[in-house]
């Protein structure tokens, strides 16, 4: 897989004001509509979907990614990437993104879509969202709830950045599965990336190539 753009990989040599400015470089360069042959629904269904996740074994990164297609996983690829920086809030992708990288490009084929477990559009340097309605009741499987940008983001007012997407749901008065936060990025809608979420989820509540993703780097640290 080509970086098409290596100038705003992260880069953990930077000040943490350095970091949040490139933060925000790439939110300005990103196009948050569908540039992508996967803009409806059947073509969601054929498409290669990527997940990445991580998991540490002391100061070393070990991300995984697993490519899916339609249900079928097609490759899994591991890397091991020892840490440069310590954590930071917000600041998580200067710290996993080398290792994540290191997985994808291992991929014999290209994804038609990266699913990460992390901020898209909904991130503290390009974020502030307010719910449609509110998520402290429990949501039916299927829900898509539209976050609206507020004033501390970039997006006028009211523009949609995302959605809260209940992927399934306990049939039980005494527990209840919380949605998961669907958010745009490069070349993506946020009405594209919560079908692709929807789509992509098989009986869990995190998406099939994440959560295998995840499975797979756990089982390697």
């Amino acid at each position: 897989m080509e970086i098409n753009r290596p100038r705003l990989l992260p880069d953990t040599g930077l000040s943490r004001a350095e970091m949040k400015s490139l933060q925000r470089e790439v939110a300005d360069c990103a196009l948050f509509r569908d540039d992508l042959s996967i803009g409806d629904e059947s073509a969601i269904e054929t498409a290669t979907v990527a997940g990445i996740d991580q998991a540490f074994d002391g100061d070393t990164v070990v991300s995984a990614a697993v490519l899916v297609r339609d249900g079928e996983v097609l490759e899994r690829t591991v890397a091991r990437v020892e840490t440069e920086m310590p954590y930071m809030p917000g600041l998580l992708s200067f710290r996993e993104a080398p290792g994540a990288l290191a997985a994808l490009r291992a991929l014999d084929r290209d994804p038609a879509v990266v699913l990460v477990d992390g901020s898209g559009r909904i991130h503290p340097r390009e974020a502030g969202g307010t719910p449609e309605r509110s998520l402290d009741s429990p949501l039916p499987a299927g829900t898509r709830i539209p976050i609206a940008a507020d004033d501390s983001v970039t997006a006028p007012d009211g523009t949609t950045i995302g959605h809260a997407v209940q992927t399934r749901q306990f049939d039980s008065e005494h527990r209840h599965v919380n949605p998961v936060y669907a958010s745009p990025g490069h070349r993506v809608s946020a009405a594209t990336a919560a079908e692709v979420v929807e789509r992509t989820t098989a009986g869990y509540k995190l998406p099939e190539p994440i959560r295998l993703a995840d499975r797979h780097a756990g089982r390697r640290s």
